[in-house]
């Protein structure tokens, strides 16, 4: 278990899947976590009383990151809260979209790249001033960043924009690791592979769970504590020496 004792911890997306796993894990290691939710307002509530109820600190706080002002909303309202310091930054909220490369729209674009790279480029933005010695940026982007999925073609449908999203995020995280190094920030990405969260909902249906199979060296679905916990390590001492870096936690995908 990973030592998080009185440091405060933001984690984004937080009221299901990775982000949810994620609260609870960092909650678990000893961190006062601020339950961050897009629209679920009850399963983040949800997510708090799993962590009040094992002797743990969190509260919840609801920002919608599909408008471009969304994260200096949030980022107000973590001040609000965090009391001045924030040790642990964790950029998981995001939305994919599955289309033809005919079908996309400007629109379909907007809302992904504000989502999924506005939001997290102007809330590390706006929260630098609480991060200090020892903090820990973490962005949750994917191995699509990296590899191709599916099928390519142009009759078949890709999740090109989305993969385009969280390379622009990867960049990103290299970017911001140097900048805020010298502060003594670290700053790194964990890439997960198919992981059983209402995203990958296709990997409830028997082809799609043996597509995912197929790829991966560890022949199991992922589940969100499989990356929650590399995320604690990197939001803990343990990963004190780590930072600008890319962790698969994708059981081996496409070796």
């Amino acid at each position: 278990m990973f030592d998080l004792k009185n440091k405060t911890a933001l984690v984004t997306g937080a009221s299901r899947g990775i982000g949810r796993a994620t609260a609870l894990a960092l909650a678990a290691a000893g961190a006062r976590v601020l339950v961050h939710y897009g629209r679920s307002a009850q399963a983040a509530e949800a997510v708090v009383s799993a962590i009040r109820a094992n002797g743990g600190e969190a509260e919840a706080l609801g920002t919608d990151l599909s408008a471009p002002e969304a994260a200096f909303t949030l980022a107000e309202k973590v001040r609000a809260l965090a009391g001045g310091r924030l040790d642990v930054l964790v950029l998981n909220a995001g939305v994919s979209k599955s289309a033809r490369l005919e079908a996309y729209t400007a629109a379909d674009l907007d809302h992904l790249f504000v989502t999924n790279v506005y939001g997290p480029f102007f809330l590390v933005q706006q929260l630098v001033p609480l991060l200090g010695e020892g903090a820990s940026i973490i962005a949750v982007t994917s191995i699509v960043a990296r590899m191709i999925a599916g099928t390519p073609a142009l009759e078949n449908p890709s999740i090109l924009a989305y993969a385009s999203t969280k390379g622009a995020l990867e960049t990103l995280v290299k970017n911001w690791a140097a900048i805020l190094g010298p502060r003594g920030i670290r700053v790194n990405a964990v890439a997960p592979g198919i992981i059983d969260t209402d995203m990958s909902s296709f990997t409830k249906t028997e082809a799609g769970r043996e597509t995912a199979l197929s790829i991966q060296a560890l022949k199991r679905i992922g589940q969100p504590g499989d990356v929650a916990d590399v995320i604690a390590f990197l939001a803990s001492d343990a990963a004190r020496w780590i930072t600008g870096a890319s962790i698969p936690a994708d059981g081996g995908s496409k070796l």
